[in-house]
């Protein structure tokens, strides 16, 4: 039996000064929520302790060379820009993730970690509040370079003239994305330290934007990629209480509309409020969706909820994998907005598909845009109190955000494919195992500062409610008001068991406070005893309310079932047509060759009557239950040289087992499927 403590307090998240007018619910501060052991105990232990670390070596190493990129932008050394012009913003998010980790465990070497990093990012800063390591390289060679009398015209470091050495002179040079991952950092850093270093970096480039907005708005609009900016702009409105940045937030909605030849892959063919569909890229469309969530928390505008309705409901219901992830294509085109003449369809990549289009070996499933799934559909829960988004944010947590990081914390996969064939008889753009480094490495920081940050969507506040989104073993301190603190203790072993106790341990007597536990919608069926005694409270829009006037030892029982459950497709979705997937609880599982013991994983087969059992292992030093069952080995000869032939007559049963999909790939180059043929 594990245990939680929570200590609750109707404050908004990471000590915000400004409350925003039109959400439901808000969250907590960055360091109220302490996990304590359990499942997410586990995980926090090794973030903490060794994938922060993990990810400061690599910045440092000769094939990260992020870190070195601010050393010579500062001026500590001579040197060129190494590695994609969007390093920058993977640096703020570890650093994010850093501060972060901070917030909980106050480590003194993590915070003179910050420290360094940050006081070369002070240094590399304009005055006028721009930073991207490229340009300032570039600048200051420049600048170097006259003063070097050089017969041969030699230059030190990035050679003048080129796209890359002028600001915003190549939209994907990424310089509002970086911005806005500096801003957000700089942030969570002040809330986490009570420092305003970086901070304050992150008020002079909200401020640059600002008046670059007002100078060229046409221009930022269109290098609005991956646009991060606008969820930072809107946190920098909630830190600070200034109007300009809300200002901002609205117009960088407005001006997409401004973009001569926008596209579908951009979101920016036609302006956000026309739009009703997800579609292109996957990341720049969920940050979007998500930076549009934000406008509406703060301005309740009526058209932006229509419109973020219609997507949710686009991705949800037509366009979204079964573990939360997003971004069925590799490379395609857009069916939208064109009269399919050859000349006028567009390009997209790494994006949304037509509705079920839903490839599985060849899906992209960017660990960016599953982050992005996971923070629109955040924001959707602020904005409602519903506890369906909730279920897409477990749903995206377990299933396509952990699995973009290896159970020893240092390896990263850039794509979450549904199915890995050694058959396949082409190479796709992305390694097939984890990597340390990738060479687009925005993913990993990005799923690090998102884990490490779970915690603070654990819980969350409304007017005298608490509402518990994610189940796991935690503290949580805070204040009901300014005289009244709250200590809440909870046993469970979500995600394994279903069971999950509270504990009121402190608390002023007879407090009225309503606690909303949320019943996923996995759980077909639930019960709720208080103080031993069954209540009769039901589910309302995904959270049952418990009212009450509490004291000190009063206990909340939920008790969920937990069952294993096949899962199918629409039939729409072709590559699973006929196909079953497994999940039991809020985890989707896999069949990995390793537990095969050399049978094809392409002649695997599983009854739709089929049992499995729950069995306890350990992968890579991770516990976590494995599902175990008898299924059919249809036992076939190899398809070499074959496209079609007569349906084979030869099966029999084995046992197998299935792990979690997120553990997969822990135990070297592997073979993997979610989804299995169905024999009926």
């Amino acid at each position: 039996m594990i245990t939680i403590a929570i200590l609750v307090c109707c404050t908004y998240a990471m000590a915000q000064e400004k409350s925003s007018p039109y959400s439901v619910l808000k969250p907590t501060k960055v360091d109220a929520v302490k996990w304590t052991g359990g499942f997410w105990g586990e995980r926090f232990g090794i973030f903490s302790g060794t994938s922060v670390q993990s990810m400061w070596k690599t910045w440092q190493s000769e094939e990260g060379k992020g870190f070195n990129n601010f050393l010579v932008a500062s001026g500590e050394k001579k040197g060129k820009h190494h590695g994609p012009p969007f390093h920058d913003g993977d640096m703020y998010k570890w650093v994010e993730s850093v501060a972060a980790v901070y917030a909980i465990t106050k480590d003194p070497e993590l915070d003179q970690i910050m420290d360094r990093f940050i006081g070369c990012v002070v240094k590399s800063q304009r005055e006028d509040g721009y930073i991207h390591t490229p340009v300032i390289i570039a600048e200051l060679n420049r600048r170097l370079e006259q003063q070097v009398e050089d017969q041969d015209n030699t230059v030190i470091g990035t050679a003048t003239g080129t796209k890359n050495d002028n600001a915003f002179a190549n939209r994907l040079n990424f310089e509002t994305y970086n911005l806005g991952h500096l801003i957000t950092a700089g942030i969570m850093h002040k809330r986490a330290t009570g420092k305003t270093t970086l901070f304050n970096a992150a008020v002079k480039a909200g401020d640059f934007l600002y008046n670059f907005c007002k100078r060229a708005p046409e221009e930022l609009a269109g290098n609005a990629i991956c646009p991060s900016h606008y969820m930072a702009v809107a946190e920098l409105y909630r830190e600070t209480g200034d109007a300009k940045y809300l200002e901002l937030l609205k117009q960088f909605i407005d001006i997409r509309g401004m973009v001569e030849n926008g596209t579908d892959d951009n979101q920016d063919r036609i302006p956000f409020r026309e739009q009703y569909n997800a579609m292109g890229h996957a990341v720049r469309a969920n940050y979007l969706y998500a930076g549009v969530a934000d406008l509406y928390l703060e301005d309740g505008e009526a058209q932006l909820m229509k419109n973020l309705n219609s997507i949710w409901n686009d991705i949800v219901t037509r366009k979204m994998y079964i573990n939360g992830a997003c971004g069925a294509l590799y490379d395609g085109t857009s069916p939208d907005g064109t009269d399919y003449k050859p000349d006028n369809i567009q390009k997209v990549h790494q994006s949304y598909g037509r509705p079920y289009q839903l490839p599985q070996s060849t899906a992209h499933n960017e660990t960016c845009a599953n982050i992005g799934n996971m923070l629109f559909n955040w924001r959707m829960l602020e904005a409602t109190g519903n506890g369906k988004y909730a279920d897409i944010m477990e749903n995206c947590y377990y299933n396509s955000i952990l699995s973009g990081i290896s159970l020893d914390g240092t390896k990263y996969f850039y794509t979450n494919p549904l199915r890995m064939s050694d058959e396949l008889p082409y190479t796709l753009r992305w390694p097939k195992e984890r990597k340390e480094y990738i060479s687009c490495f925005c993913c990993p920081p990005n799923t690090l500062r998102t884990l490490c940050e779970t915690q603070n969507y654990a819980y969350a506040i409304g007017e005298n409610v608490i509402y518990v989104n994610l189940y796991g073993e935690n503290t949580l301190t805070a204040m009901i008001d300014k005289k009244n603190e709250l200590l809440v203790s909870q046993h469970t072993d979500y995600p394994w068991d279903g069971t999950v106790r509270l504990e009121i341990q402190k608390v002023k007597k007879n407090t009225p406070l309503t606690i909303k536990m949320r019943i996923p919608a996995w759980a077909d069926k639930y019960g709720i005893t208080v103080n031993g005694q069954p209540s009769q409270a039901k589910a309302e829009n995904g959270y049952v309310s418990i009212e009450g006037r509490w004291k000190k030892g009063d206990v909340i029982q939920l008790s969920m079932p937990m069952t294993t459950k096949l899962i199918e497709a629409n039939p729409l979705v072709e590559e699973a047509r006929g196909q079953v997937a497994v999940q039991r609880g809020p985890i989707v599982y896999c069949v990995e060759s390793n537990d095969l013991n050399g049978l094809d994983i392409d002649n695997i087969a599983i009854p739709v009557d089929a049992r499995f059992t729950p069995v306890e292992v350990n992968i890579a030093g991770s516990r976590m239950m494995a599902l175990e069952g008898e299924v059919v080995n249809r036992a076939e000869s190899s398809w070499q040289g074959q496209l079609y032939r007569e349906v084979g007559k030869q099966k029999n049963r084995v046992k197998i087992r299935l792990i979690p999909y997120y553990a997969w790939g822990n135990r070297g180059k592997s073979e993997m499927t979610i989804w299995v043929p169905a024999v009926y």
